[in-house]
């Protein structure tokens, strides 16, 4: 097919696509997808080999955001059955992290749910940076605590944050729909902030918010422009009790399409498979692999995904290998490029560079969560083993199960 064959070119070369070229990978027929994995394969193999980065979220504070972010579960009047707590203390989320190192995570995520910190909170955040590195040498650090003030993504560098996290989610033409409390506006400047401060920036997508092919391919483009080091790509989780609970418009072969275009798009980033990719891939998930070079280990922030064992045995049956930690996930030219300095650099080698971090956006757990913790995962297999005779399409609400252990609760995570 020509345009697999000028995509593979112009990513090898890290050569930014055409819209209409990337509109075409999203409209390509189900009897070509295989063509469009081994295509976008070759570009993710050009510059991350068969490696893939483990990354583990902390879910800081859950629950009671004021922001009205209509895929959230956290959000202002969400009626999702999620767990609620305040602030983790910085030995609790020490712990939660612990297990996550322990599963093979390099990238620690801490979010927490709400409109952006406060100063205290910042402290709050800086001091639980602080337990997690005393105890876990070497390991990355992404904060994610939605909005920042003046000042704040200094703080967070000086404290020991490498990456910071905040999603730009959706399109700008149609970021209205589903946010009203803040802008598209709001959440570019954050990233931006981050970068100004050294640190690693990483934000991505939520796709099936019913959004279009040219709202798809307009935030891809705004992501390349915005540079940051990694992307993560959530795809929605429908939480009853939201306003989008209703939205089930993917199928795993539509979610294949959407991390191929990331890729073709962002040739040489980090590219994040994250939320519901258990929900919307499920059998196919491992294709997706060919595709990103980065998973969330584990449950999310409000809710459950498969067992952490599972997704490392994922892995090595598809025949790729987890990221080391004294390797660096980015390729070298974008070191010499200074993206991302602050992140990965205790690494050093020629072809090394930092990662990015990436769960969703803006301190509310952008799709009902992003990854992360270790424990009891028989209730996703549960789950999935009942519906394993539904249709591959439409609505899989037995999929979407409630965060019931790991951070906030007395239970050991999954990871």
């Amino acid at each position: 097919m020509d345009l697999l064959n000028t995509l593979v070119e112009k990513g090898l070369r890290r050569e930014l696509p055409t819209r209409d070229e990337a509109l075409a990978v999203l409209a390509t027929a189900d009897d070509d997808l295989l063509d469009v994995v081994a295509a976008a394969g070759r570009v993710r193999r050009q510059w991350f080999g068969r490696r893939v980065k483990l990354n583990y979220l902390v879910n800081l504070k859950s629950g009671l955001c004021p922001e009205d972010c209509s895929y959230c579960s956290q959000r202002l009047g969400s009626k999702a059955e999620i767990l609620k707590y305040t602030w983790l203390k910085p030995e609790q989320a020490a712990e939660a992290a612990r297990a996550g190192v322990a599963g093979g995570a390099k990238r620690v995520c801490l979010v927490a749910s709400g409109r952006g910190p406060t100063d205290r909170d910042v402290e709050r955040v800086s001091q639980t940076i602080a337990a997690i590195k005393e105890e876990n040498e070497g390991v990355e650090v992404c904060a994610c605590l939605g909005l920042l003030s003046d000042g704040q993504a200094g703080r967070l560098r000086e404290a020991g944050a490498d990456a910071y996290n905040h999603n730009l989610n959706t399109s700008e033409a149609t970021y209205g729909d589903i946010c009203t409390t803040h802008d598209y506006a709001d959440r570019v400047s954050t990233v931006q902030q981050a970068q100004a401060a050294g640190m690693s920036a990483c934000s991505g997508l939520i796709a099936g918010m019913g959004e279009s092919d040219e709202d798809l391919v307009d935030v891809v483009f705004a992501l390349r422009e915005l540079d940051p080091d990694s992307v993560p790509v959530n795809f929605l989780i429908p939480f009853e009790g939201t306003p989008l609970a209703q939205e089930w418009a993917l199928t795993p072969q539509r979610c294949l399409r959407i991390l191929a275009m990331v890729r073709f798009v962002c040739p040489d980033v980090e590219v994040r498979l994250a939320g519901g990719r258990e929900i919307h891939l499920r059998s196919m998930q491992p294709l997706a692999l060919h595709l990103v070079n980065s998973v969330f280990l584990g449950d999310y922030l409000t809710s459950e995904g498969q067992a952490g064992k599972a997704d490392l045995e994922m892995i090595a049956d598809a025949g790729f290998e987890v990221e080391g930690a004294g390797t660096v996930t980015l390729p070298g030219h974008r070191a010499a490029s200074g993206a991302g300095a602050g992140c990965g650099a205790h690494a050093a080698g020629p072809d090394e560079e930092g990662a990015g971090c990436g769960a969703h956006g803006g301190g509310c757990s952008p799709c009902g969560g992003a990854a992360g913790e270790p424990g009891a995962a028989d209730e996703p297999a549960a789950a999935a083993a009942a519906a394993a005779a539904a249709p591959a399409a439409g609505g899989r609400a037995d999929l979407v199960s409630v965060r019931r252990r790991g951070a906030g609760t007395d239970l050991p995570p999954n990871a």
